[in-house]
């Protein structure tokens, strides 16, 4: 029981280490040269990482749409939507994915679970939402979004 609670905050600090060493490396010039969306599905893929998950899949497209990143959270199959403001636009992430776009993005899913044959496996879609840059970046994580 301690051990756990041991290992538990070792990969907290890891995670948290981990998260302030990239604001430091995305202020490298050379990472701007690397499209805006695709930096963040970067970030958002490590941050996941960080966290126990496993990323299984990047940028599915089917049915009219793309699903940004497929990951594991334990047992659960999750979709998630990336998605990355630099300036100071005001905006929520709840906002930046309209009713259009999740359905979408449910059809894709839809796909992409018949081609694997996952449809018996729980699934969930969540909303990664980034905004700032460097070391004023926030990452926000909205689970079971849509």
């Amino acid at each position: 029981m301690i051990f756990d609670r041991i290992a538990a905050a070792l990969g907290n600090c890891r995670a948290a280490a981990g998260d302030w060493l990239d604001r430091w490396y995305e202020e490298l010039p050379w990472r701007a040269r690397v499209a805006l969306g695709r930096r963040g599905e970067q970030i958002a893929a490590r941050y996941l990482r960080r966290r126990g998950w496993r990323v299984i899949g990047r940028n599915f497209a089917a049915a009219g749409a793309e699903i940004d990143l497929i990951a594991l959270d334990r047992a659960i199959l999750v979709f998630v939507e990336v998605k990355t403001r630099i300036n100071g636009e005001t905006w929520t992430p709840a906002a930046a994915v309209d009713a259009r776009k999740r359905e979408r993005i449910r059809r894709a899913a839809s796909v992409y679970l018949r081609r694997h044959r996952a449809d018996n496996r729980p699934v969930r879609f969540d909303v990664i939402a980034i905004s700032g840059a460097g070391r004023a970046r926030r990452i926000e994580l909205l689970k079971d979004s849509f």
